[in-house]
């Protein structure tokens, strides 16, 4: 999960950057749902902090975009 200090680092970076920050936090979601499924996944609290940073992320990328 993200701190405030995370999120305004993440705010700085350039629309590029969210969009490759988005991919690797989506594979990372896949892997903890395949952990999951399988039932080697120590803190299920993981996919939800996942899930919450994806949506950061693409909310950050949807102020850019706007924001032009």
């Amino acid at each position: 999960m993200m701190k405030a200090n995370q999120i305004k680092e993440v705010r700085s970076l350039s629309v590029e950057d969210l969009q490759k920050k988005l991919n690797d936090l989506k594979k990372d979601l896949f892997m903890l749902r395949m952990q999951h499924a399988t039932n080697q996944l120590d803190n299920p609290m993981q996919l939800a902090a996942v899930k919450k940073d994806i949506a950061r992320i693409k909310t950050i990328i949807r102020e850019k975009e706007t924001n032009v």
